[in-house]
């Protein structure tokens, strides 16, 4: 049975990206609007801190101090709030006689609006509760408890005779279309070694609406079914929307959010953006899940004017453009991008002079080998590489299967990089197979470097994980996430193309060889669970979160590409085996299993494009 916390903002104040993702999913009461929350969750234990995030976050509140609380007084509002205000009484129907003040006051008026409080609350209050299996009280972790300032409407300033004046001449030029009241916008300073980066702010615009497109919105039609839900694993999102324009402005903003930190951010326009691509026509936004006032406002200025000024701000920022240069880097995510911006440098020449010691052999093989490895790769190119490891893995033992997974799947013109999955009937021959693979293409001069070897699922012998809930994991950290067997590896094709290296010499052009480097994935999944294998390696990021989120909240189990464990007694559960018991005929028979298994209707990989 779920448990029944109040409304919760979660703070993302010291918290991994990890970390804020894994605990969003637990939250099933999340709010990503600070002023719906009941309770502020963060990884705090300071009453400073917590106004400190208040004031960030833009919350005025007035704190309740200890003696202001009763026992029998609830410090958050009920949720079915009384009326403010109860028509007035006919005078007839007060005794005044034997009435107080106080009893006239409030027959006359009603009660006394109800307060909306707020409290800021040590994440442990949550951990604690999720392991004890019932929400403990909350007295204990309250770092900060206030009652919610609403804002003074802003008045306007009484001008003076001269200030009236000095205004109308100000309309006046405007008018005209002069520019001389225009002072220039300040370009951002120049970089100084240590300086921590700030985003730009953002303009506000406003959006007129005529009363046309008001009657139009009026009589829109219903959304579609199949848009009332809020998880994206249950709509077709292909891989071209008719909308697609408008979410090519909304990626880059929300690009913008990712090098800047802002992971709340992030998360919403990654649920707008996969909402919006699986929207047929778009005339209105505000009803869609997962988008609202904001994302309509963009959309308003997107249908005017054919572009949105955040993103065209976002694209001129000197900054952001440092800051995207290096979270390209293999192996450089954000936070790491602003390091080495904060550092003071600002290309990759800075990066080798002044830290290279510093880096990890990921990222100086992604230094290394950077403008390679932004190249496109064919979808004839990714055949092939994926050819090359399959037939190696039937080197090592006959009837090995693959399928080709990631952005190749989906119908991508071009990937970035390449992801196949790679099982086989017989478990045994999946055990330790990986490394195996890795050798014999290293020796065959295919793989360049090996960046990563994981073969936790070959070390455990391939027995499902079973899932242990919340408790602190002992031992490899993440050792119950995805566990399958994978190497990550550089790649490059020993034999040189002649057209691109007309020279026939072979020792020539294997001191030279011309063709790219690529990066590849190679997952390795027992047949049992490889339809989970497939599922996850396939589909878009923002599907794959709503997955997970659905297989938690809908039906209480643990879904990853490494299989599909119950919440509730940390079992395995098997979705890929027939009625028989006997394993599916083949992968992809499997993965269609794992849907049906879910009570999900099938999405073919073309549908899964959420980004």
């Amino acid at each position: 049975m779920a448990l029944s916390f109040p409304v919760i903002f979660l703070l993302s104040a010291n918290l991994g990206s990890k970390e804020l993702q894994d605990l969003e999913e637990q939250i099933p009461t999340l709010t990503y609007d600070i002023n719906e929350a009941e309770v502020i969750l963060g990884k705090i234990s300071r009453k400073e801190r917590a106004l400190f995030e208040l004031r960030k976050h833009k919350l005025v509140t007035e704190e309740i101090h200890s003696l202001e609380r009763s026992p029998s007084t609830p410090t958050t509002p009920d949720r079915k709030r009384a009326r403010l205000q109860t028509p007035a009484q006919a005078s007839s129907d007060i005794d005044s006689d034997t009435a107080s003040d106080n009893e006239v006051q409030r027959r006359l008026v009603g009660p006394a609006p109800v307060v909306p409080t707020v409290k800021v609350v040590k994440l442990t209050w949550f951990t604690d509760s999720i392991q004890g299996g019932e929400v403990v009280p909350i007295d204990d972790y309250v770092v900060y408890e206030g009652r919610k300032v609403p804002k003074p409407p802003v008045e306007a300033p009484q001008l003076g005779p001269a200030e009236k004046a000095a205004e109308v001449i100000q309309r006046a030029l405007a008018d005209a279309g002069s520019t001389l009241l225009r002072s220039p916008r300040p370009g951002p300073p120049r970089g100084r070694r240590g300086e921590t980066y700030v985003s730009h702010p953002v303009r506000p615009t406003l959006v007129r609406q005529s009363t046309s497109e008001h009657e139009i919105e009026t009589q829109l039609p219903p959304i579609p079914e199949y848009l009332h839900t809020t998880y994206s694993c249950q709509r077709p999102t292909p891989n071209h929307p008719p909308n697609e324009a408008f979410i090519e402005e909304l990626a880059k903003i929300k690009t913008a959010r990712t090098l800047t930190g802002d992971k709340i951010g992030v998360r919403a326009y990654s649920s707008a953006i996969a909402t919006i691509a699986a929207y047929p026509a778009l005339t209105e936004v505000a009803r869609l899940p997962g988008c609202g006032n904001k994302i309509a406002l963009l959309f308003q200025e997107f249908r005017d004017t054919g572009q949105i000024r955040e993103a065209r701000e976002d694209e001129s920022d000197p900054k952001l453009a440092v800051l995207k240069l290096f979270y390209n880097i293999w192996g450089v995510a954000e936070t790491t991008a602003r390091d080495f911006y904060n550092r003071g440098w600002r290309d990759l020449d800075d990066i080798v002079e002044y830290g290279w010691d510093t880096l990890t052999r990921v990222q100086q093989i992604g230094v290394k080998y950077y403008d390679e490895l932004q190249l496109p790769i064919p979808r004839a190119e990714v055949e092939a590489i994926a050819g090359v490891i399959l037939a190696h893995a039937n080197q090592v033992r006959a009837g090995f299967e693959m399928v080709i997974v990631g952005g190749y799947r989906r119908g991508k013109a071009a990937s970035g990089d390449v992801d196949v999955v790679l099982s086989h009937r017989d478990e045994r021959a999946t055990q330790d197979l990986v490394g195996r693979v890795v050798v014999g293409l290293e020796r065959a001069g295919y793989v360049t470097h090996t960046l990563s070897l994981a073969t936790t699922n070959s070390e455990r012998g391939q027995a499902p994980l079973a899932w242990k809930g919340n408790a602190p994991r002992r031992g490899r950290a993440g050792a119950g996430f995805d566990t399958l067997d994978k190497a990550l590896v550089v790649w490059q094709d020993p034999n040189p193309n002649p057209d691109l290296d007309p020279d026939p010499d072979p020792a020539r052009n294997r001191s030279r060889n011309p063709n790219p480097h690529r990066r590849v994935d190679i997952i390795v999944s027992p047949w049992k669970t490889a339809g989970c294998a497939v599922l996850g390696w396939t589909s878009g990021t923002t599907f794959q979160r709503d997955l997970r989120r659905y297989c938690k909240r809908e039906r209480l189990l643990k879904f990853d590409s490494s299989g599909v464990r119950s919440r509730r007694d940390g079992a395995w559960v098997d979705l890929e085996s027939g009625p028989d018991g006997k394993p599916a005929p083949d992968m992809l028979t499997a993965e269609r299993r794992v849907f049906e298994g879910l009570g999900l209707e099938w999405r073919p990989p073309e549908e899964r494009c959420t980004g």
